[in-house]
């Protein structure tokens, strides 16, 4: 798999939030929402095939989260155009780090490349770990 220079004209930005409504810390039930966007700045068109998400919690415990596409979808990037989904993770704790990986395609090429999304905090209320 490469990380040639289409993965690299291929930028994510991620917003992470804490669902307190969701949540149920009695219970040790932590929801966190992430929205994703996926930013194609390349001249072909790509899709996103499948996610890799390494999750750490608070407690030291690590889940891998391997799967097609996103949110049911592996959606078709134009040049120029962005992909914005939502989605969750439940933690143990009130703090954790997600990080991961796209794998996309680039249909012009057919070539698979891997797009890696940066670790990004997710934090309850309060938190300053």
């Amino acid at each position: 798999m490469e990380t040639s220079s289409q993965g690299e004209q291929v930028h994510v930005d991620v917003e992470p939030a804490f669902c307190a409504e969701e949540s149920a810390p009695s219970e040790q039930r932590y929801v966190f929402s992430y929205t994703i966007t996926v930013h194609n700045h390349s001249r072909h068109s790509m899709q996103l095939m499948a996610r890799h998400w390494t999750i750490t919690q608070g407690s030291g415990q690590v889940q891998e989260v391997r799967g097609k596409g996103v949110v049911g979808q592996q959606p078709l990037i134009g040049p120029g155009q962005t992909f914005r989904y939502t989605s969750r993770a439940i933690l143990d704790g009130p703090v954790g780090v997600m990080e991961g990986a796209f794998t996309c395609v680039d249909t012009a090429t057919q070539r698979p490349f891997e797009v890696p999304i940066a670790p990004f905090r997710l934090a309850g209320p309060n938190q300053v770990h």
